[in-house]
């Protein structure tokens, strides 16, 4: 089986289930929802006890549970431009304020990047009179660039 199928088998699984990601995330253990769905979409990869635990409640077998534990290929989006009008708005918010964010952080921190490997993020429901908002917090550890 390979990773990508093995990322459709357990959205149908979570779907005959009536499974929520939450709900998932709860079973696996006490790390961060995004990154147990992101790893159960193939862009991470879980402990073996994380691997059990999802295995456990999604009815895996072992050689799926080991697959869980792998390092991914990582990058799931078909095209360079996504398409997906969810997914593509933050593609939009890169295109809009990515060199705002760039030179803003540059000013405040110096010339580097912000890590997406030492990173954390959490999405939140912000009631609105106006329609409900989404947030979504990150942080990532600034990486400066070495002068060699």
């Amino acid at each position: 089986m390979t990773r990508a199928e093995l990322t459709e088998k357990i959205a149908v699984l979570k779907r005959k289930r009536g499974l929520s990601w939450k709900k998932i995330a709860a079973e696996i253990g006490p790390g961060s929802p995004v990154y147990y769905t992101a790893a159960l979409h193939g862009q991470m990869k879980l402990s073996r006890a994380e691997a059990e635990a999802a295995g456990r409640l999604l009815g895996l077998d072992e050689d799926e549970v080991a697959l869980l534990q792998e390092v991914p290929y990582r990058g799931s989006l078909p095209t360079a431009v996504p398409t997906d009008p969810l997914i593509y708005r933050f593609y939009e918010l890169v295109q809009v304020y990515g060199t705002t964010w760039k030179a803003l952080i540059e000013e405040e921190f110096g010339d580097g990047i912000m890590s997406a490997i030492d990173f954390d993020m959490k999405l939140e429901r912000q009631p609105d009179q106006k329609g409900d908002r989404v947030r979504v917090t990150m942080s990532g550890k600034f990486l400066p660039y070495k002068q060699y």
